[in-house]
């Protein structure tokens, strides 16, 4: 069975709501998948899944809806998928917690740049349905203005290869 990360948008960051990584693991146990592992508080999890990739995205993020009251978004990505994204991070000298991975719903356009005010020296990178952005001076206080991260989720890169890590541990524990 394929190990699946789910990454939420929006909870327990001042967005969606809040959800305890308790709920959202028994959440996805009732949704039958297996060897459900979070990491940290902010909307992540690994499981096993035997449905196609956008299925498993469409049944969490359903579920989470009736829970929460309103649908968070939730991206997901495979193993393979995950390692690709972390291995391949553009800027190598930003430091890893200054480079955010935002996660898209689906592949931004080939245009999605050219609107990008990056007052701060902010750089992105477009990579399929990812955005890199290396923040220079920290994300917290950045004035960068790029509307097509808005419908996707960001974590750092420290944070992406980690959960590479895990999903390599869950998949290779078979």
């Amino acid at each position: 069975m394929p190990v699946y990360i789910a990454l939420l948008r929006a909870v327990n960051v001042g967005g969606t709501g809040s959800l305890p990584m308790a709920e959202l693991k028994a959440i996805c146990e009732d949704l039958g998948f297996s060897d459900v592992k979070t990491y940290i508080q902010s909307g992540n999890v690994l499981f096993r899944a035997d449905e196609a990739e956008k299925a498993v995205e469409e049944r969490l993020d359903d579920a989470l809806g009736k829970k929460m009251g309103k649908r968070p978004g939730v991206m997901v990505r495979n193993r393979k998928e995950l390692d690709k994204i972390a291995t391949d991070a553009p800027f190598p000298e930003a430091q890893p917690n200054f480079l955010l991975v935002y996660f898209l719903p689906e592949k931004a356009p080939g245009d999605a740049l050219e609107t990008m005010v990056a007052p701060d020296g902010e750089e992105a990178k477009l990579a399929g349905r990812e955005i890199y952005v290396h923040y220079p001076n920290g994300s917290g206080r950045s004035k960068l203005k790029l509307p097509a991260l808005k419908p996707g989720t960001s974590r750092n890169l420290n944070t992406v290869r980690k959960l590479a890590e895990m999903a390599a541990a869950l998949e290779d524990g078979d």
